[in-house]
């Protein structure tokens, strides 16, 4: 690294220790924020909103079908796009998944690059702590590494995309820094990875009845959001010879949609409670659930209301996003 770079750094990480600017907690808390102020609009009064918020909001089978706004519609991009996303998280989760089994099994603490770029995503080095052992790391990390790597393949060789669907550009912009942000804040308060500190060895006699549990949760959880997409990718093909057959969105049928419009929105929750849970004394992670748990349930609400206005059959014991009550 050049002279003036480090030095710009150096700069940087003083800066954000000073104030103790936390960019992670920055970035999820304006998630948040955005995604309940917005919601809440689109839930209560969207029938008062301009055109070209309800357009930016919505998108996919709930998208805005009214009068476009040009500006907008220029910062359109295909909804297949979401397979971009899910390419960077596949490489970034295994990057850090490897940077975390690399310090247990070496039994020593992270690269000095590594630690200094957690410094500066993580509030400055004086104010990150060891909250997180090397045993419940591992579990996180490989909770959330599994689910990018199955939604990898999900989205680049399974599911199939409407060729009109259209996302707004912001939507795809933040999936990255979701997947960015998420995998940093699993290694930025464990031990190892604050510098002082030293990882300890994994043993399985190590975990814990609360870390088994939710493995076999998150799991179970992981099945079944992967059993319930390829319910809605076969509502698209002809049951004879696998090809695509439409483009258009049906009614599904069959496991969880028995019982919610969208079960995997639901799945999708409960694995990142069970991270997030893990995860109690990290702050951060705290917030990554409650952006997960807000979006997720807003789209869900969203859907519901779209299924239900669209199918006049449409089943009325079925809820949005959690059985037999939302």
């Amino acid at each position: 690294m050049a002279p003036h770079e480090s030095g710009l750094l150096e700069v940087l990480e003083s800066l954000l220790d000073r104030y103790k600017i936390n960019l992670l907690q920055m970035m999820f808390g304006t998630f948040i924020a955005t995604i309940v102020f917005f919601g809440g609009l689109m839930t209560f009064v969207e029938k008062h909103l301009p055109n070209s918020i309800r357009q930016s909001f919505r998108y996919g089978k709930h998208s805005f079908k009214g009068e476009t706004d040009p500006l907008v519609a220029w910062l359109e991009v295909p909804k297949s796009w979401f397979k971009h996303f899910y390419v960077f998280a596949l490489f970034w989760s295994w990057l850090g998944f490897y940077l975390l089994i690399s310090t247990v099994r070496e039994q020593k603490e992270a690269p000095e690059y590594v630690l200094r770029f957690l410094d500066i995503m993580g509030g400055g080095r004086s104010h990150r702590k060891v909250e997180i052992d090397s045993t419940t790391a591992c579990v996180g990390t490989l909770m959330l590494t599994l689910q990018c790597t199955r939604r990898f393949y999900e989205t680049n060789f399974v599911q199939i995309f409407s060729r009109k669907s259209k996302i707004n550009l912001s939507h795809y912009a933040v999936g990255y820094v979701h997947y960015f942000g998420a995998i940093i804040a699993l290694l930025s308060n464990t031990s190892g990875f604050v510098r002082g500190s030293k990882p300890m060895e994994f043993s399985l006699d190590r975990l814990t009845g609360q870390q088994i549990l939710y493995l076999v949760v998150f799991f179970i959880a992981w099945q079944q959001q992967y059993a319930s997409n390829m319910i809605l990718v076969n509502l698209r093909k002809d049951p004879q010879t696998g090809s695509v057959r439409t483009e258009k969105h049906l009614l599904p049928k069959g496991g969880l949609f028995n019982l919610l419009s969208s079960p995997h929105m639901f799945l999708e929750v409960v694995m990142y409670f069970c991270i997030a849970d893990l995860y109690m004394p990290v702050r951060i992670w705290r917030l990554i659930f409650l952006w997960v748990a807000s979006n997720q349930t807003i789209n869900a609400l969203l859907t519901h209301k779209w299924y239900r206005e669209t199918f006049r059959e449409y089943p009325k014991n079925r809820r949005a996003i959690i059985p037999f009550l939302l």
